[in-house]
């Protein structure tokens, strides 16, 4: 781990110098090279002692992580620090599979290794990933290649308003209350903070102190994961059709006063989970418009009112005098849109569709 941390710093020092000093790219071909000569150098000659590997594979994500950043998708590449733990990836070249245990290059004995889950009967893994959290964790992922079986049909359709007070509503009325796992163990988090601020740096103290931080964050980060798996396997389970709104988290969470709860609830990662599910078993997964207004309209008739701000859960209808519950009545909109656009694949904006029609004529034309 400490090997691969190294060959990744020395690399994006050695990129960085070279493009603001002299102003040239260093890919990876040239990085490759650039650690064969580190090899050779009589400071580092440890390197030779672990598997090269995982030492290219470093190389390659860096790669990875230069090109995301050119493409706009991320920020500049950081250094990894040893604190933050870290990971090291092996190819099926750098490790052997026997009797189902795992076997890594230049390694004699086997990981010991607790499973949490049996591999499908005839996987052969092609890649292993041991990784180490900051709080001390091992764990190993097994990549491999098997084929999922898609779920029998189901009659029921869903859709999804995703809140704070409730983490979601859905269009049968159903509401999931909103764990919060950071507020759960926010004072814990609290007095081990205070702790670790009070402890020298360097110390050995402050290193115990930094541990049980990191065990929290572990804590909040594992009992979340657990809670939205359950959570979205069983709607998944349930539905035929999922439509949630296609919402930018990322420009939501600037609001300084509901950013602590918006994260916490993690929106995103509720709907990367049910997305990649819908995928796997054979379901329809269908993302709206973020515009579109679907708590300020109503259900029953489509009345759109002009204004209807957040301390306002329950309201009425002007026109047709329908009583609503603010985020049930905005998941009944989401599925009705859902559909539509799983239909006609036509988006839910009047406004939209007239210059999309206006468009196609005019290529007809």
């Amino acid at each position: 781990m400490g090997c691969a941390r190294l060959v990744y710093n020395r690399a994006l020092a050695a990129r960085t110098e070279a493009w603001y000093e002299r102003q040239e790219r260093v890919g990876y071909s040239e990085t490759s090279t650039m650690l064969t000569s580190w090899k050779k150098q009589e400071d580092l000659q440890f390197l030779n002692e672990v598997s090269c590997v995982p030492l290219q594979q470093g190389l390659r994500h860096l790669q990875t992580a230069f090109t995301n950043f050119f493409a706009g998708r991320a920020k500049y590449p950081n250094f990894k620090k040893k604190h933050y733990g870290g990971n090291a990836e092996f190819t099926k070249s750098a490790f052997k599979w026997k009797d189902g245990k795992v076997y890594l290059a230049k390694c004699t004995q086997p990981l010991e290794v607790r499973w949490s889950r049996e591999l499908p009967e005839g996987a052969e893994p092609s890649t292993i990933t041991v990784k180490l959290s900051p709080s001390g964790r091992w764990t190993v992922s097994l990549l491999v290649d098997v084929e999922i079986a898609a779920l029998p049909e189901s009659p029921n359709q869903i859709g999804l308003d995703l809140g704070i007070t409730s983490l979601m509503a859905l269009s049968n009325g159903e509401k999931i209350a909103n764990p919060k796992t950071f507020k759960a163990k926010r004072r814990k988090l609290r007095k081990v903070q205070k702790a670790l601020s009070r402890k020298k740096k360097g110390s050995n103290n402050r290193h115990k102190a930094r541990l049980k931080v990191a065990k929290v964050h572990a804590e909040i980060s594992d009992a979340r994961n657990d809670f939205l798996h359950k959570l979205t396997t069983r709607l998944v389970r349930e539905n035929q059709v999922i439509a949630v709104e296609d919402l930018s988290v990322k420009n939501m969470v600037k609001n300084r006063k509901l950013a602590l709860s918006i994260s916490d609830a993690s929106w995103g990662e509720t709907v990367r989970q049910l997305e990649y599910k819908c995928n796997w078993y054979g379901r329809t997964f269908v993302k709206i418009d973020r515009w579109f207004p679907s708590s300020k309209r109503c259900g029953h008739c489509g009345y759109t009112v002009d204004k209807l701000p957040l301390n306002v859960r329950e309201w009425d209808c002007p026109k047709c005098g329908t009583h609503h519950d603010r985020d049930v009545n905005a998941a009944k909109n989401i599925l009705a849109a859902g559909l539509a656009v799983n239909v006609c694949g036509a988006t839910v904006r009047p406004e939209e569709s007239k210059s999309r029609k206006a468009g196609a004529m005019k290529q007809k034309l």
